[in-house]
Formats: C-alpha cells, sequence, structure tokens
C-alpha cells in the first residue's frame, strides 16, 4: 500500500463539545494515539491526570496555565511533556485557548489520591467523534481514520437518517 499525505482544513471541522467550555476537533485517529485540536473557554481546567504515552501540545490561541508549576504558556508555544508526566492546566484571560494535541498512549484522570477515575485514548475520542457523527446522520471524515470502511459509514449515516 502506497502512504499518502491527508491534509485537512482544521477550520472547515466543527467543534464537538465534550461538556460545558471543552470541545475538540479531531485531526488523526491511529492505533496508538491520535492529534486532535482542543478549544477552552476561559476558566475551564482539565483536570488532574497522566500521560502514559508522550504528548506534543502547540498553543495556537489564547492562554492557559499549567497549574502544577504556574507557567503561562501563549500562542506559538510548544510543550513537550514526557510519558509518566502529570498535570494539570486551565484557560485564563478572557478569550478561549486552543491547543493543538498528539499523544500515544492513555490520559489517566487521577483523584487526590492518584487513584485513577477515568481514562481517554484513541478509542474513546475516536468513539466520541463516531457518535457526534452519529447523531448528526453525517460521514465521519475517512482521512481522519486511517482504517475507516466509507461504503460501511455510508450505509451507517443512510440508515440513521430513516
Amino acid at each position: 500500500m502506497i502512504s499518502m499525505s491527508r491534509p485537512i482544513d482544521s477550520a472547515t471541522l466543527d467543534w464537538i463539545p465534550l461538556r460545558e467550555g471543552l470541545s475538540f476537533r479531531p485531526l488523526h485517529f491511529a492505533e496508538d494515539g491520535y492529534s486532535l485540536q482542543l478549544r477552552l473557554e476561559p476558566g475551564v481546567t482539565i483536570a488532574r491526570h497522566r500521560h502514559t504515552g508522550e504528548v506534543h501540545a502547540y498553543n495556537l490561541f489564547g492562554t492557559r496555565e499549567l497549574i502544577d508549576t504556574g507557567e503561562i504558556v501563549g500562542p506559538g508555544t510548544y510543550v513537550f511533556e514526557p510519558a509518566g508526566n502529570v498535570d494539570s492546566w486551565r484557560c485564563v484571560g478572557d478569550e478561549p485557548c486552543i491547543v493543538q494535541i498528539s499523544l500515544k498512549g492513555r490520559v489517566e484522570y487521577l483523584d487526590d489520591d492518584g487513584a485513577v477515575t477515568d481514562v481517554d485514548d484513541t478509542f474513546s475520542t475516536r468513539g466520541a467523534y463516531q457518535k457526534w457523527c452519529d447523531v448528526r446522520g453525517v460521514i465521519p471524515n475517512v482521512s481522519l481514520i486511517p482504517d475507516h470502511d466509507s461504503a460501511s459509514a455510508s450505509r451507517e449515516a443512510r440508515q440513521a437518517a430513516r
């Protein structure tokens, strides 16, 4: 099989809500990780979590605070997080914060004692995208999901629309 580049104009993608003040634009799903743009409204916090794989995060817009260190990250700033990193962060200022994130492995959300309370990974994030598509009768963007069967998706979307 020949590898092909898959350009995606992220500005044309809808923001998919995860919870109040937090949404994402999926960019790519793979077996061991995914890429997305995460949008936080001012004041929204990403709870304390641990990464099982490395993370590459690039601030596109707005400002965020890395709560554990107090560091302020603005537009154009890149943050590398090694596997095992534990952190939390929040959107600060008066405008939304948009961060482009590529990661491997899982994100494990932690309670005050360090116990895992919830997990996000490529499958749960892809599932959120698929559910959003299903509810709207939209065929998933096959550029985001390399192993996706577009014929099945088309049939499923038509059945959902009935």
